[in-house]
């Protein structure tokens, strides 16, 4: 099992893209303290939805008992989900944990033209190189029992982390391809009754519906002026995690009666922690 990552520091650039609003059914409240919705025009069948908009905690890093009016959680995959609460399940699913590298086969890590591993400088992460069909189905072999296991344990939805690793591949990989992976783990995850989450990647949140994508986990999108491409997309199924006061304050400014928002510090850190930060206003 993986040891609990921290999200990533995003590099400034250009929020592009038109998106395309897409309806998505509206929600009843169910037994579970969330709400249940119907597919999110990606062919999920019946999958629970997040409540919209909901108090939120991200909980990667580290999880612990939610604060007082929260209803949506994310945790990492290894973490039980909360108790009675709408819970996002974290894989890493594009790249590979540090140390996992060796339990990847060497043909799966993605290679440059010198043959050695194309690596995420910001988390010394291998790519996995989703680049031919017959590797995707590899790779989503390997994924699978980790989202099994976020269904087994009692999660409402995955989050499958790094969709964006195609813009770190030198080249070497193209938006298709992740679509066309991402589209493999929403197929699993919905066989066993999960929501899958577009992990930040606004410049793809206009294909979704190709990617089987249910609704969104992003991270500051105040801080780069993204909010409003992920709601009209996912129509504000979208829960965002800020980790500059600015940022809190711009997503709220704009988005705060219909987005799902928390300001976390960098290392998502559990209370008591040195650096912990959770705040919503």
């Amino acid at each position: 099992m993986p040891a609990e990552r921290a999200p990533r520091a995003r590099l400034p650039r250009a929020a592009a893209a038109l998106v395309a609003l897409v309806a998505l059914a509206s929600c009843t409240p169910d037994g579970n303290g969330g709400e249940s919705g119907g597919a999110a025009g990606s062919g999920a069948g019946s999958v629970r939805l997040p409540p919209v908009p909901a108090g939120f905690d991200y909980q990667i890093g580290g999880a612990y008992p939610p604060p007082s009016g929260v209803r949506i959680v994310a945790r990492d995959r290894g973490a039980d989900p909360a108790r009675g609460l709408y819970n996002i399940c974290y894989v890493n699913a594009f790249q590979a944990q540090p140390d996992e590298r060796d339990d990847w086969p060497d043909d799966l890590l993605l290679r440059d033209g010198e043959g050695e591993p194309v690596i995420d400088a910001d988390w010394d992460e291998p790519l996995l190189d989703i680049g031919t069909p017959a590797k995707r189905e590899r790779i989503a072999a390997r994924v699978a029992p980790w989202i099994d296991g976020c269904a087994d344990k009692g999660y409402d939805a995955v989050e499958p982390d790094n969709y964006d690793s195609y813009t770190r591949s030198r080249g070497l990989l193209s938006a298709d391809d992740a679509l066309s992976f991402a589209r493999l783990i929403s197929d699993e995850a919905h066989g066993r009754g999960l929501a899958v989450a577009q992990k930040n990647t606004v410049e793809l949140a206009d294909r979704r519906s190709r990617a089987g994508l249910d609704f969104a986990v992003v991270e500051e999108c105040g801080a780069y002026d993204e909010c409003g491409a992920y709601a009209d997309a996912f129509d504000d199924r979208v829960v965002v995690v800020e980790y500059t006061d600015g940022g809190l304050r711009k997503a709220r400014a704009g988005f705060g009666d219909r987005l799902s928002i928390v300001r976390r510090d960098l290392a998502v850190s559990a209370p008591g922690s040195t650096g912990y930060v959770r705040r919503t206003r």
